[in-house]
């Protein structure tokens, strides 16, 4: 009896992260659904790469066809657009997008202005946005935000690699 419950167990065990992929697959196509009402490029023409930071992070999107320079324009416009309503406390995409209760989110709306820097930069292929700041608590709620969207965004974003201060982000 106890051999027979021991294989169960090893059996639901080592299906676990094959039934979890599965059932972000259904929350993967939401996201993609909605993220249409938002980001106006097409999102499995383009990669989103978080690099987490100790002082924020760096959410660059590029085209996978670099040369396809309708959706570059299409993403450059949309992160300037994001920069400009993240600086005033406004984060109604990333809220349609992925809900409300996105980890990190709430604590990056309640941030004080100027608690929080955002620069935009054109990179080759696409645009990126460099997030800063001094408070430990803003760059976890970053750090939270980033791992959301990784899992949401599935195949179309991937983890970048942390640089250390003062060197160029995401390149």
């Amino acid at each position: 009896m106890e051999k027979n419950l021991l294989r169960l167990v090893f059996v639901i065990a080592a299906s676990l992260p094959l039934w979890t992929h599965a059932a972000d697959t259904p929350r993967q196509a939401e996201v993609a659904k909605l993220g249409a009402d938002v980001m106006p490029f097409d999102l499995k023409a383009t990669t989103h790469i978080f690099t987490k930071t100790s002082d924020g992070g760096v959410q660059r999107v590029i085209a996978k066809d670099a040369s396809n320079k309708v959706q570059v324009r299409l993403i450059r416009k949309h992160l300037h657009d994001i920069q400009a309503q993240f600086r005033h406390g406004d984060f109604s995409g990333p809220s349609h997008i992925h809900g409300d209760s996105m980890p990190g989110l709430q604590q990056l709306k309640t941030a004080k202005p100027g608690q929080i820097t955002i620069t935009y930069r054109d990179v080759e292929g696409g645009a990126e946005l460099t997030y800063h700041t001094d408070s430990a608590e803003l760059v976890a709620a970053f750090n939270a935000w980033f791992d959301a969207q990784l899992s949401d965004h599935g195949v179309d974003a991937m983890a970048g690699h942390q640089h250390h201060h003062g060197m160029m982000h995401g390149q």
